[in-house]
């Protein structure tokens, strides 16, 4: 099978715009990525691009050029990214392309997690009184995981604090003011246990990547990021996560599951060869599940992780070292390629302040979307 290299990754950093169109921020992204690439749009054979607010992403060619190019759509809840980049890396293998891009943005409106009439149609209290669904649905989850495991709710909030620590020396980052643990534990209650800074927000953003059979990278760059496994898994059972997410977890495994035993086989590796890692952090809570789904620690294990600071920049294992979704906020389209992004600049040593010490050589992404679909993607160097 065709190895598949990354020799260019853009991001355009996640916000918010005023009137800027989510077009005009995927073209940037893009345009950054193929600078990165010393490539330029002509050269690019297909793309994939991801979008929740944009119904026609394809459009983005009447930014970048008309060349004519095969160019898809792609939707996938909060796995967009990981999907997107899937797909473009399997163009590749199966011959399609020599060069393809991977491309994800969206502008998402205020309140989401207020439940503003004007933007869901719902009255504020609403979602002021913790029944919005989303935030209802993730504190329901890890409510039950911290019974049944022994989890502290001063654990979450350390995640909470790493995550917008780590925001604080990113540049990039939509959040960049550190929150100490108290204040975060004692802030305002969204869901039980889940307080405002333990959640992400919707935003507005973009990010890009530039890949190719990994025989012609050198043709881009001297330090290609090389993909070794990329797999998108979906639920087994039910609606289960949804309607009954208070139920044992137990008796429906996530697809994150699936999805990172598929890679680590696909790749070769096995959890201890990872250096550096993004989790889907749509929540703390969420981010302290995927550390035990995607088999870095068992259930349970994180209290002394975290205690002991393992997922710190400084850590055996750093996780969402650019801040995660809890600091850059999720423009669903562009999130999991925001994870690829931060994943090459740490595996090519350019991540300035946070970069992880000894330049880590095995980096991993980690994407979940409600109600069930997973992308596990594993990058070497």
């Amino acid at each position: 099978m065709t190895d598949v290299a990354i020799v260019g990754v853009g991001l355009h950093p996640f916000g918010r715009y005023g009137d800027k169109p989510a077009l005009d921020m995927g073209a940037e992204a893009a345009r950054s990525a193929l600078a990165d690439a010393g490539a330029d749009w002509a050269q690019v054979q297909t793309a994939y691009v991801g979008s929740y607010e944009v119904s026609n992403p394809d459009a983005i060619v009447g930014w970048l050029g008309l060349t004519g190019i095969p160019v898809r759509g792609v939707f996938n809840g909060c796995a967009t990214g990981g999907t997107s980049l899937q797909m473009a890396a399997q163009a590749i293998r199966h011959g399609d392309a020599d060069v393809a891009m991977a491309i994800g943005m969206d502008k998402h409106p205020r309140g989401a997690f207020a439940a503003d009439p004007s933007v869901v149609g719902l009255p504020a209290w609403y979602g002021r009184t913790g029944m919005f669904l989303t935030t209802h649905f993730f504190g329901t989850k890890i409510t039950r995981y911290m019974h049944d495991y022994g989890i502290s709710p001063a654990s979450l909030a350390k995640i909470a604090a790493k995550n917008l620590r780590n925001g604080s020396i990113n540049p990039q980052a939509w959040r960049r003011k550190a929150v100490p643990v108290e204040e975060i534990l004692t802030s305002e209650i969204v869901n039980y246990p889940l307080t405002r800074y333990m959640y992400c927000s919707p935003d507005e953003g973009a990010a890009a990547v530039v890949l190719c059979r990994a025989d012609l990278a050198h043709k881009f760059t001297s330090s290609p990021v090389f993909l070794r496994a990329s797999e998108l898994r979906s639920r087994r059972s039910g609606a289960f996560e949804v309607q009954s997410p208070s139920l044992p977890l137990q008796s429906s495994p996530s697809p994150t599951v699936d999805a990172s035993r598929a890679a680590y086989e696909s790749a070769g590796l096995g959890p201890g060869d990872v250096h550096v890692a993004q989790l889907q952090d749509t929540d703390a809570g969420s981010e302290l599940i995927h550390m035990a789904e995607n088999g870095f620690c068992a259930d349970g294990e994180q209290e002394k992780w975290i205690a002991e600071g393992a997922t710190e920049i400084g850590g055996r294992l750093p996780v969402n070292t650019d801040g995660g979704l809890i600091a850059n906020g999720e423009p669903i389209g562009a999130s999991g390629l925001r994870q690829v992004y931060e994943i090459v600049l740490q595996l090519q040593g350019r991540a300035g302040e946070r970069q992880v010490a000894g330049q880590p050589r095995v980096g991993y992404t980690h994407l979940y979307g409600a109600p069930g679909a997973s992308v596990v993607s594993i990058f070497s160097r």
